[in-house]
């Protein structure tokens, strides 16, 4: 095969991988973003100048916020490849380092997206398969009894098979989520051929005479229009996975046609039978293809809400590899791809949110009111970063760059506010796990910095000790001090100093350091420092998409000239018991969450993958 060839085979895997896991959410929004947006809890008369209006407004903002906004610009803002909401705030954060109120600013503004997308990955898999399993509705009413069970099973069966990985699962996703959109396709491009005038809806003139001739309601019916994009900042989050190239491809070349052409189609036929509000994609489907439309909409929701669920173990190990979050458990399900990986605290945390969502709200209709503002916050979020972007990386002309900003801005805050009317039927929702998401991460952040800096100031400064060890004596083998970023020497040296009273042959003070990038390559893993008699300071770099191994990193030592036996080599790791200072730092109720959150962290021996056999925990009490 030649070069050539082989490029175009795996740029073609790579597109049809990206199809089974980019687009999964955005994929299933024609299940019910057209129905809400004339049948949900603003409802819109269904009538010619009304369904031509929805379309051209859904078309447009597809395109703008889209293919215009992710697509054509954010995707321009890749962190060594890698793209999302936690990725893009390390890049801005660099643009920002001598800034610290700005800084701070932009940090709270990652960490509240990342939030938000905790909420929305609750939202996500509960609405999806929902909105395909009341396809049953319409295959016949008696069924509609089933609908609840059939959903809570169907979720419960992907939450407890996630411990097994996504590997053998994922090699289905590409293949059914392909037919899934030239399904999507072939039943629009059916319905359009019977009322070709829809396809007026394009003129962008229908979307601005919906919008003003009734700006009450309309303003109204944004709230579900924006349902249309649900999923489309996956296209930016995914971007590490497959590589702009096949996102961009697939997006404009496949991905776009198909769901404009479904939601045409859908409208096409709301011109013809008005009374097919009730369910607009499934009665587009002949009666006889109604009940293998419910299993094939069933499993494209069940790969969108994989996608999430995925997309949620990323970002809690991020959070924890960026200080954000307390050391969790982050399996690695695959050998192959890093990218696999299980958080069991964030899936069985989902799952009971996720089944509380379906018990409580009962239908996709009553879901959709607390889908929109979760989204909606993300997108305005990622917005305001790529502003400082625009601005202070790439340098635009003030001429482009500010009108460009301000228009994508009124967009996204116009579609919010739409949401925000939504808050008592269900909005809330989303909105207190974002709070509560961000409390918490916040809170874990500002009591490290609290806790680094009494440490720090609490330290003996390495060089003193060190010229004060002649006379203790040496027994074989090697320590290893983990220590945090800070020069002097660790509590637990002092202590193993002041109550063993003895030295190893080799002494190591080791800090892991995250850096503001995903990746770090072996050969910049470590910086080695020789202190001198026996002391050395280890540097270990990782990305924060990077799970720590200590031991595995220790074979890269003798790139240093230095060589660990681990039968002879011990590791001492100093356990901080953390008390409240009678003035303590921040607020008592964010110390009293932070010591919690202090006793539920995952200990740090297994975290780094330390075997427990060498290990010496020696504690200390520090104030904050």
């Amino acid at each position: 095969m030649s070069q050539t060839g082989g490029e175009n085979h795996k740029l073609a895997a790579l597109m049809v991988s990206a199809i089974g896991v980019v687009y999964g959410d955005i994929g299933t929004s024609p299940l019910y973003a057209l129905k809400e947006t004339f049948a949900g809890h603003h409802p819109l008369p269904v009538v010619e100048a009304n369904i031509l209006g929805v379309l051209s407004v859904m078309f447009w903002t597809i395109m703008l916020l889209v293919s215009l906004k992710y697509v054509a610009i954010i995707m321009r803002a890749d962190n060594h490849g890698e793209g999302g909401s936690l990725s893009l705030l390390a890049l801005v954060s660099e643009l920002t380092a001598q800034r610290p109120q700005v800084k701070w600013l932009v940090t709270a503004l990652g960490v509240f997206a990342a939030a938000l997308f905790y909420g929305d990955s609750m939202i996500t898999p509960a609405i999806s398969v929902l909105s395909a399993v009341e396809g049953l509705n319409v295959v016949s009413p008696e069924l509609s009894n089933y609908v609840i069970p059939i959903t809570v099973a169907v979720l419960t069966i992907l939450f407890v098979t996630q411990k097994h990985g996504t590997g053998v699962v994922g090699m289905a996703f590409g293949p059914v989520m392909v037919g899934w959109f030239f399904i999507l396709a072939i039943l629009g491009l059916i319905s359009i051929l019977q009322s070709p005038h829809v396809l007026l809806a394009l003129n962008p003139i229908h979307a601005v005479h919906f919008l003003f001739n009734d700006p009450k309601l309309s303003f109204l019916a944004l709230g579900s229009v924006v349902l249309a994009v649900t999923g489309g900042e996956a296209l930016y989050t995914d971007m590490g996975h497959f590589g702009k190239r096949p996102i961009r491809v697939t997006w404009f070349g496949f991905v776009l046609p198909a769901l404009v052409l479904n939601y045409f189609g859908q409208g096409a036929l709301l011109l013809n039978n008005p009374q097919a509000i009730e369910n607009p994609f499934f009665l587009l489907a002949p009666d006889w293809a109604l009940m293998p439309m419910v299993f094939l909409a069933t499993a494209a929701t069940v790969i969108a809400s994989q996608a999430v669920i995925s997309g949620a173990f990323s970002v809690a190990s991020q959070s924890v590899q960026m200080g954000l979050l307390p050391r969790m458990e982050i399996r690695q399900t695959s050998d192959k791809a890093r990218g696999q990986i299980y958080a069991p605290f964030t899936n069985w945390t989902l799952y009971l949110a996720v089944i509380y969502l379906v018990l409580n709200f009962q239908s996709s209709s009553n879901l959709a009111a607390a889908y929109g503002i979760a989204v909606t916050g993300t997108m305005t979020i990622d917005t305001l970063l790529i502003a400082f972007m625009i601005f202070l990386a790439w340098r635009w002309s003030y001429w482009i760059a500010i009108p460009l900003v301000v228009f994508l801005l009124w967009l996204d805050i116009s579609y919010f506010a739409a949401n925000a009317i939504k808050i008592p039927q269900g909005g809330w929702f989303p909105l207190l796990i974002a709070a509560l998401s961000f409390a918490s991460l916040m809170t874990w952040r500002k009591g490290r910095q609290l806790l680094f800096a009494e440490i720090a100031r609490l330290e003996v400064p390495i060089d003193a000790l060190i010229g004060s060890t002649d006379g203790i004596p040496r027994v074989t083998g090697a320590a290893i001090f983990l220590t945090t970023a800070g020069n002097g020497a660790p509590s637990s040296l002092l202590h193993n100093l002041k109550h063993n009273q003895v030295l190893h042959e080799q002494n190591v003070l080791m800090t892991v350091r995250v850096e503001d990038r995903p990746y770090v390559p072996n050969r910049e893993r470590m910086q080695v420092t020789d202190l001198g008699r026996g002391f050395y300071r280890i540097y270990l770099k990782y990305g924060f998409m990077e799970t720590p191994d200590i031991p595995a990193a220790l074979d890269l030592c003798s790139l240093h000239n230095l060589h660990f036996d681990m039968a002879t080599t011990t590791f001492f790791i100093s356990r901080a018991l953390v008390i409240p200072r009678t003035k303590p730092g921040m607020a008592m109720w964010r110390v009293r969450l932070y010591l919690a959150m202090t006793k539920n962290a995952m200990n740090a021996a297994d975290f780094f993958k330390i075997p427990p056999n060498r290990v010496i925990e020696m504690g200390t009490k520090i104030e904050i």
